[in-house]
């Protein structure tokens, strides 16, 4: 008889799972693999550094620490009170009028000092002939000493009939401004004098920041129809989110921390009305020949610092989704 196949074939075993490779064990380093490595050389190499910065960077910072908790003036023996510099600080009553003029010197700067390097950037990037030439007289204030900037602002900004802006604002049939002399307009003084002589340098940033985006993407939007401000707006700023807002931060800080336009301007005045947070740790530490109160004036220098390191903490945090 004529045996008949059955059609359904038995299944086949299945194959055996594929094996894990094993972890390799990676051997612990040693001092000797240190040493072969060039570890030594390196140590050498950066001692020097590392000595210099610490001597002038992390023991200033620790003997702040240590003054914070003592009352000195430099000359007598140092006496320990712990806290008590701090509660003499939050007690101050001029300590709310800084903190307020040092917030508001920083918002003014945020809104007209911080839009206005990255505009100038731009624009300069368009120019097809003397971008140098633009680059150089924007970057020029920066160069300029501080000192003689102000001393040179604030003869433009003499108050009488014969002053620089005066004088101009008067053909046009306006002024005499009383621009440091009075409580409303000597702070927005104080920003546009530090807003043109620190955009330079934001603006060179911004210049080699736009090096970096890619011209595809702007012939891209062109094809698309874009204009100008759609360039702008849909290419040119989100590549420069990384680069935005590492300047955001900087300014944020540069801002909370003035003190050269208000001391040399204004001296705090009118009224307080320019008085900041480093000119009331001046106040503390220098208000007087030999009877400093540096143990307040470190007190609220670590202060202010703890502030910005929270804050700068928590803006990273916050913009870190954004930022690249």
């Amino acid at each position: 008889m004529t045996t008949i196949s059955s059609p359904l074939r038995a299944a086949a075993p299945a194959p055996p799972p594929p094996s894990r490779p094993s972890p390799r064990r990676t051997r612990r380093r040693t001092p000797k693999d240190w040493l072969r490595e060039g570890g030594l050389s390196t140590l050498i190499i950066a001692l020097p550094m590392i000595l210099v910065f610490g001597v002038f960077s992390w023991f200033p910072i620790g003997r702040a620490l240590v003054m914070s908790v003592q009352e000195t003036n430099l000359v007598t023996a140092p006496v320990f009170v712990g806290l008590d510099n701090f509660v003499f600080v939050l007690q101050d009553p001029l300590l709310g009028k800084a903190v307020q003029n040092t917030l508001w010197f920083a918002l003014l700067a945020l809104v007209f000092g911080y839009p206005l390097p990255l505009a100038a950037a731009v624009l300069m990037s368009e120019v097809r002939r003397m971008r140098g030439l633009f680059s150089a007289l924007a970057y020029l204030p920066v160069v300029v000493p501080p000192v003689v900037a102000v001393l040179l602002w604030k003869f433009f900004y003499d108050a009488s009939d014969t002053g620089v802006f005066n004088t101009i604002a008067g053909w046009v049939g306006l002024g005499p401004y009383p621009w440091l002399q009075d409580a409303g307009s000597a702070m927005p003084s104080l920003v546009l004098e530090a807003t043109w002589a620190a955009a330079g340098g934001t603006v060179i940033i911004y210049l080699a920041a736009l090096v970096g985006v890619r011209t595809e993407l702007y012939e891209a939007a062109e094809v698309d129809g874009a204009g100008v401000w759609r360039k702008i707006w849909h290419v040119t700023l989100p590549q420069l989110r990384g680069v935005l807002f590492i300047t955001l931060i900087l300014q944020i800080i540069g801002t909370s921390q003035v003190f050269l336009e208000p001391f040399l301007f204004t001296g705090g005045g009118p009224n307080n009305a320019t008085l900041t947070i480093l000119m009331l740790i001046y106040d503390y530490a220098f208000g007087s020949s030999l009877g400093g109160n540096y143990g307040a004036a470190t007190a609220l220098s670590l202060m202010l610092a703890g502030v910005l390191a929270v804050l700068s903490a928590v803006y990273f945090r916050v913009t870190r989704p954004w930022s690249s």
